[in-house]
């Protein structure tokens, strides 16, 4: 029943044909558009002109660029499965949608218990429908109530007995009734259909917008079954059919759940499916919480006549803030916001009652409730904004199914990623599993009601594999060829050198800690690198230009002493220090220090390592040590030996050099709301070897998308390249990650007018822009697929690298395609995910691809293809390395200036023309 057409010629939506004319003939158009992209742009600077003026004047949705042709064919073909389960919809199928009003305002959980409610008791008003609730203010309906407006009074039982909150100034005691009544208004607001999304899918022309707002209102129906035993957190919902929750450390739990996401797809409308995982808190004593949360704390329940020093205290309001907590010494529903802390201690707290007459918070509990406060010398919870009530921490109980905001640890993160780091053939059962749950096991109510039937069987189709580029090295001063013929694609420099080594004269050593057998160990480290670098064609000077450092791990703590002794460092190289190792007992805080002063200050590029790591001393580690540091010194580690204008010579020529660029922006953590985000743009300085990038970061405005001051950075860049290479860039192929699909047009609207505005500094320069967005953030999965039924050793194996789809799950219309360039080792890889946004080189998909694959060969850091093209990498390593640098100066800086932009520190000439940052 739910058939697939052949990849090339993707098919119609999936809907009873009598509800649908045939989609046009798309192959003539396409025909005319290759034939119109293979015209040769010989008159540069006319094209550009008139693709430019289309681009200032279309509109939102004819600007993203189309595909060129019908996809690519290069590559040898793998029998595939994508996570992706068709929907069949009824475009004619009327949905009615209401805005709800509830007074007095509920919580998300309460206004879900009232819609349950509200539907239960009032079937005939609402026209016997079950309709369909986003949890805030709109309810989606497959009939017409019996009237437009509509007021209906829903009463909610609440806490049994009295609250036992103290409350300041109206009494020591909170009367709560045992129902407690809302008031809901419901009104008509619009009629939708689906025919405007089944001529979005089906038309060939462009000019048609896409109905957002529709595709949303079917991801709230199709949601809404597993709402009623479930968490919702963004498009993924966490349930104990998932599993049990696994405690992470630091008061935080794991959680396995599901996304589900509807997308348009060439096939179709289509439903995303994945496993999900997130940290929540963990339910428990708000006590045996903060015993964990805090390190300061964890000898508390030892200790129950601890007190809080201020910061403590601070740092435990800031663990507390907006969790939400019930009361454990009585039965209740209620549940409560921390606001804040109480100043004075549970001992010292009191109140007035409605007589005017002073309580004590200690007495109070005894006299009413027969408990001895434990932990008196500890503040009370806060739990009001404008009316003051308080209750004691050791009677209080985290809530379950609270998702955690704060920045996990290292130790939270890969705990929580072995969770999910699941082989292929089990997240394959995983996600089969889900939808079965979901749409098949049982009937889905809400889906039936409005024609909505979700395919069982996940999408089949077929990819293509690339083959590995031949690469270039060094041997003996010979240049030495060597195809990755592995299946993981990875290479060895076993009897090789770098592709261009870089001279490393003066460096030295400093220790961070560690035992009297460690510092024994540095002097064969030292003399085992140097014979390593020297391997690999890396000119490392036996000598370091002072004996080694030995310094307390502490140093780390204290910015200013950590500053003057790597000048007195600097100051021994005349200057000239080009390197500087630091070994570390174990990972430290102060690392951001030590990069921001050794960069913005010293000007000097550092090389961190463990001395776990020397214990051992492998040939790999020191190998990746090795080129770590001739990459970030100005050396080549790998080239493509064919170069970029051989592989592609219809775009790419040797006297016409191309700029490849990335760019990046990284957030502060969510629960951080004044820090600013900090910008990465990146760009090629050498062509055609295209393989050395330097960086410009900047901070801008608090979780700002858009990339602000893009045109100076791109400016810096442009005359870097122009000192470099002798020329501008005829051709830019920009990658920007970190961008949604809804902000596709906005971010290429204001950022290719900064890149123009930027070039148009140049008389008569105008080069040919490439804009690409680069998703790794999203829930397609491939697998194996078996063939006729047959079984296959494969299946529960990654698929190989250079695996690409650009059929069947892609865009119905637009130039995207899944690329997955690298070997997952662990779990179940994602492929990477590339759209194509504006193109004024004309690639064709082969092209686009290949160039890509490619390049993801190149990256300086290791011996094996990364899974993200090298300049949006890059970026992302840059934009990391500029949040470093505020990272520990926020107390300092941001407690002064709140919400003002603190710009970062200047990086220091001698650094800024290299990849310190990778």
């Amino acid at each position: 029943m739910w058939r697939h057409r052949p990849s090339k010629k993707p098919p119609p939506h999936a809907i009873t044909a009598a509800l649908l004319p045939l989609p046009r003939d798309a192959k003539v158009l396409q025909q005319k558009m290759c034939f119109a992209n293979e015209r040769k742009t010989s008159g540069m600077e006319v094209n550009h002109v008139n693709t430019h003026q289309k681009f200032t004047a279309a509109p939102q949705d004819s600007v993203i660029a189309r595909r060129p042709d019908m996809g690519g064919v290069e590559g040898v073909e793998i029998a595939l499965s994508a996570n992706h389960f068709l929907v069949r919809f009824d475009p004619g199928q009327k949905i009615f949608h209401y805005s709800v009003d509830i007074s007095p305002r509920p919580s998300k959980e309460t206004a879900r218990m009232i819609k349950k409610k509200l539907v239960e008791e009032n079937s005939s008003v609402l026209s016997g429908a079950q309709p369909a609730f986003d949890g805030r203010k709109n309810l989606y309906s497959p009939v017409r109530f019996q009237n437009d407006r509509v007021e209906i009074f829903v009463s909610l039982p609440v806490a049994s007995a009295r609250c036992s909150v103290v409350k300041e100034d109206t009494g020591h005691m909170l009367d709560k009734q045992k129902l407690k009544t809302f008031k809901v208004n419901v009104r008509l607001v619009s009629k939708l259909s689906g025919e405007d999304l089944i001529k979005y899918l089906n038309e060939d022309k462009g000019g048609i917008t896409f109905p957002q707002d529709y595709l949303h209102v079917l991801d709230v129906i199709l949601r809404e079954g597993a709402m009623e035993s479930s968490i919702l957190v963004g498009r993924s919902l966490y349930a104990r059919s998932m599993g049990e929750a696994r405690e992470i450390g630091g008061g935080a739990v794991g959680l396995r759940g599901f996304f589900q996401s509807l997308r348009p797809t060439k096939q179709g409308l289509a439903l995303n499916v994945d496993l999900s995982l997130s940290a929540f808190h963990e339910s428990t004593g708000i006590i045996s919480y903060l015993q964990k949360r805090c390190d300061f704390l964890k000898d508390l329940p030892q200790k129950k006549t601890r007190a809080l020093a201020e910061e403590e205290r601070r740092e435990v309001e800031k663990a507390l803030k907006n969790i939400r907590v019930f009361v454990c010494h009585r039965e209740t529903n209620q549940r409560y916001h921390v606001h804040s802390l109480t100043k004075e201690t549970t001992e010292n707290l009191k109140f007035r009652d409605r007589s005017g007459k002073d309580l004590m918070v200690v007495d109070y509990f005894k006299e009413h409730y027969n408990h001895d406060i434990q932990f008196r010398n500890l503040p009370c919870l806060q739990i009001g904004r404008s009316k003051l009530c308080y209750v004691p921490m050791e009677l209080c109980v985290v809530c379950e199914g609270q998702k955690f905001l704060g920045k996990l640890s290292d130790e939270q993160t890969s705990k929580i990623l072995k969770m999910g780091c699941v082989r292929p053939s089990e997240r394959k059962g995983i996600i089969k599993g889900v939808v079965e749950g979901a749409f098949h096991a049982r009937s889905n109510a809400y889906a039936d009601q409005f024609n909505l039937q979700v395919s069982k069987d996940m999408t089949k189709l077929s990819g293509r594999v690339l083959l590995p580029p031949k690469l270039k090295l060094g041997s003996g001063g010979r240049i030495k060829d060597i195809t990755p013929d592995r299946f993981d694609r990875q290479w060895s420099l076993l009897d090789s050198h770098v592709a261009e080594g870089s001279k490393i004269n003066s460096w030295a050593l400093i220790s961070f800690g560690g035992t009297p057998e460690q510092h024994f160990s540095i002097p064969k480290f030292l003399n085992q690198l140097s014979n390593r670098c020297e391997q690999l064609g890396i000119l490392l000077n036996k000598m370091t230009i002072i004996s080694p450092l030995f310094e307390r791990i502490q140093l780390l703590n204290n910015v200013g002493i950590l500053e003057g002794k790597l000048k007195k460092i600097q100051e021994a190289a005349s200057g000239n220090l080009q390197l500087l190792i630091c070994v570390m007992e174990r990972r430290h805080q102060g690392y951001a220090d030590l990069k921001r002063i050794a960069e913005t200050s010293i000007g000097v590029v550092t090389q961190c390592c463990l001395y776990s790591n020397l214990s051992k001393l492998t040939s790999q580690f020191l190998t990746n040590l090795a080129l770590k540091i001739n990459a970030k010194l100005g050396g080549c580690n790998i080239a493509l030996y064919s170069s970029l204008p051989c592989q592609i010579p219809r775009i790419f020529s040797e006297e016409e050099p191309v700029m490849f660029m990335g760019a990046d922006v990284t957030h502060p953590h969510p629960l951080d709301d004044s820090s600013p985000s900090v910008v990465a743009v990146v760009a090629s300085m050498n062509w055609p070897s295209a393989n050395k990038y330097i960086s410009r970061m900047r901070s801008q405005t608090h979780r700002k998308e858009i990339i602000e001051h893009l045109d100076v950075m791109a400016g810096e860049l442009l005359e870097e390249f122009l000192k470099e290479v002798g020329k501008l860039p005829s051709r830019i192929i920009f990658f920007r990650d970190g961008v949604s699909e809804t902000q596709f047009y906005k971010v290429l609207k204001e950022e290719m007018h900064a890149v123009r505005t930027t070039c148009s500094r140049y008389p008569g320069y105008k080069p040919l822009i490439t804009f690409i967005v680069v998703q790794k953030r999203h829930h397609t999965r491939l697998f194996h697929r078996e063939r006729n039924g047959s079984s296959s050793h494969y299946t529960d194996q990654n698929i190989p690298p250079g695996t690409v789809v650009d059929t069947v799950i892609t865009h119905p219309r637009e130039f995207d395609f899944y690329l997955c360039s690298h070997w997952g080792t662990k779990g179940t890889s994602r492929p990477t995910h590339y759209h194509v946004l504006w193109d004024e080189n004309n690639f064709r998909s082969d092209e686009v691809q290949q160039l890509i694959h490619n390049l993801c060969y190149t990256f300086a850091r290791c011996t094996r293809p990364v899974s993200l093209v090298p300049p949006a990498y890059y970026a992302h390593l840059a934009a990391y390395r500029g949040r470093l640098y505020l990272e520990r100066s926020d107390t300092a800086m941001y407690r002064v200036t709140q919400l003002q932009t603190v710009p970062l520190p200047k990086l220091r000439d001698n650094v800024k023309r290299l990849m310190f940052y990778c």
